[in-house]
């Protein structure tokens, strides 16, 4: 299992949730994928944020939604590694995106950022410091996957390959259409573009999913529902891919799963 003490300028480098409820959710994580939890507090005592660790290394974070954004369902949110932090601001309003957060210091940890592509969906960047990211990733239960579900993923893809240098490789994907999937970072693909699917269309807003690899997606499945979450698409069964499902947890957040298909 390789530990990341880095990850690449315009790859991901970071997942986490915001949450109605961070205790719940992080429960509920804990029982579904075994992470163990470590928070942080600021230094009135007051909890800040808390940090995920699957064997000894982290994997992903999760805190409450800000204050000022009542109504705001919970939601997960992709870190795409930066070297410049205000930099990565300013070519984002340059290239028809919009600033939501601009770049703030996390303590002695890095920089981070929350931007909204020309679709309409959220992104946030991270410039680091002492914390570089995920120490694992592509393995069970931690995250591998990135993709952007949108109207418009034509106007999504070239709008990131302008402003983080991504190219792409389409591919056919029969009734679901092009899947355009990212080229490079760690692990020589990382993520992808598709329409979103036409029953959701009008009803869930374009954005970004996080995927996490499992070992067996029935019976994390099961898991979700023991422990609170809903399955939002049952599992199917992807040739070459491997077997995956949408799920929520019990704040609504949602998130996919992927037991990848073996080797034949």
């Amino acid at each position: 299992m390789p530990i990341f003490e880095s990850h690449v300028p315009g790859s991901p480098c970071w997942v986490d949730f915001q949450s109605t409820d961070v205790e719940r959710a992080s429960k509920f994580y804990e029982a579904v994928f075994d992470w163990q939890v470590e928070p942080s507090y600021d230094d009135d005592g007051n909890h800040v944020y808390n940090m995920f660790k699957l064997n000894g290394h982290y994997v992903c974070g999760g805190g409450s939604i800000p204050p000022g954004h009542d109504g705001h369902p919970s939601t997960w949110n992709t870190y795409i590694r930066v070297l410049d932090a205000g930099k990565t601001a300013q070519d984002v309003t340059e290239n028809g995106g919009t600033v939501v957060l601009a770049p703030m210091q996390v303590m002695d940890s890095g920089k981070m950022a929350v931007f909204l592509d020309p679709t309409g969906a959220a992104f946030c960047v991270w410039e680091p410091h002492k914390h570089p990211g995920s120490e694992i990733c592509n393995e069970p239960n931690t995250w591998s996957w990135n993709e952007h579900l949108s109207n418009d993923p034509e106007t999504a893809a070239a709008f990131y390959g302008r402003l983080f240098g991504w190219t792409y490789d389409d591919q056919d994907m029969g009734p679901i259409g092009v899947y355009r999937v990212i080229e490079g970072g760690d692990n020589g693909g990382w993520g992808g573009f598709m329409n979103m699917p036409p029953e959701v269309s009008g009803l869930v807003p374009n954005h970004w999913a996080v995927y996490f690899t499992v070992s067996d997606t029935d019976q994390t499945v099961a898991l979700v529902k023991e422990n609170g979450g809903s399955v939002m698409s049952e599992p199917m069964d992807v040739p070459g891919v491997g077997r995956i499902t949408v799920l929520a947890d019990p704040t609504g957040a949602t998130f996919s799963t992927l037991q990848p298909e073996l080797p034949t």
